[in-house]
């Protein structure tokens, strides 16, 4: 065979191209079964994340004040301490106990189904662990026999925001602890001001404390935490329900098992002072709190 009549023999056809088969229309059922099916895919893959890995989580009251305050909103990290029930959405049962368990360092700011109901998220600071002695004296936390370090520091100064306002009318008390903190700023706004401290474990670890007043939890027997369980305390010591108090709804949550945990408050996310309204989009800008968005633990 020459060369001539080999490239005659594989030149393609010169005719048109037919043209490619028109695909079907897809009818409005089947574009809303694939909705249907996208939106059940993401509502799955979100419900597995917030189970799991990071959730957000706002305070809502004063008791962890001077280091949140309300309005502030978190994330906390799901995978630090292990996962039980308490993990899941409705604390489904699902997880029998705890699996991939870790206990918490002293000094970790938890989140934590409250006793004795176990239903609402609380949100307080690790003081005890199992095995430890804790006992509060004059104010003073003890533990393993020995008080905690503790150094006043400046006033804690907050103004009073609508969250506060609307917090104390929700709990029948005053935006203040009482009449005597409550003061005029000098721009003629109310303003709230504590006594604060720098409280530090045995480990070298630090943080800022209220001490507003004297009250009868200021003192507390002496307490020997069980295995499994935590001693926790709120860091404004006069606004909390906390480990001091024993277990009863809306009153106290005693010794707190470690297959209540939730996570560990990670970094903040947002804050607002409650002034925002929905009608002025120029307030959702004035009433954030900047300043405290990415602060960590």
């Amino acid at each position: 065979m020459t060369n001539a009549s080999f490239t005659a023999d594989v030149t393609p056809p010169t005719g048109p191209t037919p043209p490619a088969p028109t695909p079907a229309p897809v009818s409005a059922k089947e574009e809303a079964v694939d909705t249907v099916r996208f939106l059940a895919l993401l509502a799955i893959a979100v419900l597995i994340f917030r189970s799991f890995f990071l959730s957000p989580f706002n305070i809502p009251s004063e008791s962890m004040q001077p280091r949140l305050l309300i309005g502030d909103y978190l994330l906390v990290n799901k995978m630090a301490y292990g996962y039980s029930k308490f993990s899941l959405p409705f604390s489904a049962p699902l997880i029998p106990g705890r699996i991939f368990p870790r206990t918490p360092e002293r000094g970790d700011v938890v989140v934590f189904k409250a006793p004795p109901v176990n239903d609402n998220d609380y949100i307080k600071r690790v003081i005890g662990l199992p095995g430890d002695s804790v006992q509060v004296k004059g104010g003073i936390v003890w533990l393993n026999g020995k008080p905690l370090k503790r150094e006043a520091m400046p006033d804690f100064v907050i103004p009073v925001t609508p969250n506060m306002i609307e917090a104390s009318r929700a709990t029948g008390t005053l935006p203040c602890y009482a009449p005597e903190f409550e003061e005029v700023a000098a721009d003629g706004t109310r303003q709230c001001r504590y006594k604060q401290f720098r409280e530090m474990l045995p480990s070298g670890k630090s943080y800022a404390i209220l001490d507003i007043t004297t009250i009868a939890e200021d003192n507390t027997p002496l307490v020997v935490v069980p295995e499994g369980h935590m001693f926790l305390m709120g860091d404004n010591r006069d606004r909390s329900a906390d480990s001091r108090f024993p277990a009863m709804e809306n009153q106290g949550i005693g010794l707190v098992p470690e297959e209540n945990l939730v996570g560990h408050a990670l970094v903040g996310m947002f804050s607002t002072d409650g002034s925002a309204s929905w009608i002025n989009p120029i307030s959702w800008f004035t009433a954030a709190r900047w300043g405290r968005i990415g602060d960590g633990f």
